[in-house]
């Protein structure tokens, strides 16, 4: 009532106040089902009678150290995602490579739908595979998502930003930093998002190139016929592709805000 008495006949109501982005249930919800999820797990693995053969293999690999090393690589492999294909993504919307956005748009999208699930799994074809090689896998593979949302970021703009940029006379690397970064950032972000979550998924076939992670959890319990750490390494694979992705929902919840007031 006090609003429509305040507002005069004819003028528009004042728009409501944006409704905020993070919400109590959207920090916590998740968050507690994964670790009910994970008690209850941890709880019924530790009551589970093990064979010595499986009880010995799974005490070498300690789950702790296995956990640990899978969130290593797979926050590595993401950052190093971000690192090349981010100052990628830019030049190929700048100066002579212009000419093969297009061409690179429609390679990222068709590696998308390719099978890239299998590239991590390359270096177990060769002897002596190192970490590096490892990682490049797992780079390969995520590289294409967040290559193809930094190239649509930038291209979708349009030239209206970039000339009245122009004529504000803003040089071209403040051009990009303060006009068209900012704008990009939620379609960058989601690339990212997507990135980091296909490699918290995807490295677990690392232990096939001889590496260690949540694989070797889950290869120990079938080559050892034990269900429990069959189940216990799926289990904590599934949280921390979880973990990541709400993670990188908070993520961009914060900083798609500040992208769009950073104009």
């Amino acid at each position: 009532m006090e609003r429509e008495e305040r507002t005069r006949p004819g003028t528009p109501a004042p728009p409501d106040p944006p409704r905020p982005r993070l919400t109590w249930q959207r920090l916590t919800v998740l968050p507690l089902a994964l670790v009910v999820a994970l008690l209850a797990t941890l709880l019924w693995f530790r009551h589970t009678r093990l064979d010595p053969d499986a009880e010995d293999a799974l005490a070498r690999l300690r789950v702790s150290r296995v956990l640990w090393q899978h969130i290593e690589l797979t926050a590595l492999a993401t950052l190093l995602v971000a690192a090349v294909t981010l100052p990628l993504g830019v030049l190929l919307t700048r100066g002579v490579l212009r000419r093969f956005t297009p061409a690179a748009s429609t390679l990222a999208e068709l590696g998308r739908t390719a099978p890239v699930l299998a590239l991590p799994a390359l270096p177990a074809l060769r002897p002596g595979t190192d970490r590096t090689t490892v990682l490049t896998g797992l780079v390969v593979c995520a590289a294409l998502p967040v290559l193809s949302s930094t190239v649509a970021g930038l291209v979708a703009q349009g030239p209206a930003f970039r000339e009245a940029a122009r004529d504000l006379g803003m040089s071209p690397l403040s051009r990009l930093t303060r006009v068209e970064l900012p704008l990009a950032v939620p379609l960058i972000l989601a690339g990212a998002r997507t990135a980091l979550v296909l490699n918290a998924g995807t490295a677990t076939l690392a232990v096939l190139g001889g590496r260690r992670g949540l694989g070797a959890l889950i290869t120990t319990g079938a080559t050892h016929r034990c269900v429990p750490a069959l189940l216990l390494g799926s289990v904590l694979t599934a949280a921390v592709a979880l973990l990541a992705d709400w993670l990188a929902s908070v993520a961009e919840a914060l900083l798609r805000p500040r992208a769009a007031t950073g104009i």
